[in-house]
């Protein structure tokens, strides 16, 4: 496998990533690029300066993987952005070698922090489906999944949990931040 910059010229490698995007997100986030148009702009937003936008790619270049990061307060901190794994080869360390090399990526360009929100739109987890106010943070210190939410792919990564917005996508349908120093 290997780990590149995705191409902006390479409009074989950009139709592989929105693929990506259709095919990993539908099953538990069905509001996300449900279509190929919808995620073929998704992915032409990633190659924009003060971005990153990798792929992880097989020995015949086809696209495993796509991680990309957005350039934030000042280049402090960059919002992981999205992260996808074609379903058929997850829990082979893609994710995480995608994850490293972003986080490698943001080192180079001056960044001291990564964060991201992970979505739960469909009760993955114990903060979805209920009423977070008035002690969310209550509510987020008893987190448990349910359902094999990424939060926990994220915390073996060394990421934390580092608040939640209630209903962000819906009622009872919180995302849930998440966030790591990556300098020492």
């Amino acid at each position: 496998m290997k780990i590149t910059d995705l191409d902006p010229k390479n409009q074989d490698l950009i139709r592989q990533a929105a693929s990506l995007l259709v095919k990993g997100f539908k099953t538990h986030w069905p509001n996300a690029w449900r279509t190929m148009e919808e995620a073929w702009e998704e992915v032409q937003e990633s190659l924009q300066p003060d971005r990153i936008s990798r792929v992880a790619l097989n020995e015949e270049g086809k696209v495993l993987g796509w991680i990309g990061a957005i350039k934030e307060y000042h280049g402090h901190a960059w919002e992981l952005h999205p992260l996808v794994v074609d379903p058929d080869s997850q829990g082979i360390g893609i994710g995480r070698a995608l994850v490293n090399d972003l986080e490698e990526q943001v080192r180079r360009h001056g960044g001291e922090v990564i964060f991201l929100g992970t979505d739960d739109e469909d009760g993955m987890t114990s903060v979805s489906n209920v009423e977070l106010f008035p002690d969310v943070l209550g509510h987020l210190a008893e987190i448990r999944n349910l359902k094999r939410h990424p939060y926990e792919f994220y915390q073996k990564l060394g990421y934390f949990i580092v608040g939640v917005i209630p209903d962000a996508n819906g009622p009872g349908k919180p995302d849930i931040l998440m966030a790591k120093r990556i300098t020492n």
